[in-house]
């Protein structure tokens, strides 16, 4: 595995290419929890609370985008 998230894209067969995005979504929903960890941390700091929730729809963004993006790469 780790060696197709170092090889160069172009050179990635399609199998390879869903492996990588399937360590990115992994990667993502790793960031979410621990995104949810800060959010559950009471900070009291509605400017930081405000980013926090940005990230986090940032974060589910990508996470659904590459989930489709990997859904049509077909073998």
């Amino acid at each position: 595995m780790r060696s197709a998230i170092v090889q160069l894209h172009s050179l990635r067969t399609p199998r390879k290419q869903r492996q990588v995005l399937r360590a990115a979504i992994r990667q993502l929903e790793r960031a979410e929890i621990y995104l949810a960890a800060i959010a559950y941390m009471d900070l009291d700091e509605p400017a930081a609370l405000r980013l926090l929730n940005q990230l986090r729809i940032e974060v589910e963004g990508l996470r659904l985008h590459l989930s489709e993006h990997r859904a049509r790469i077909r073998d």
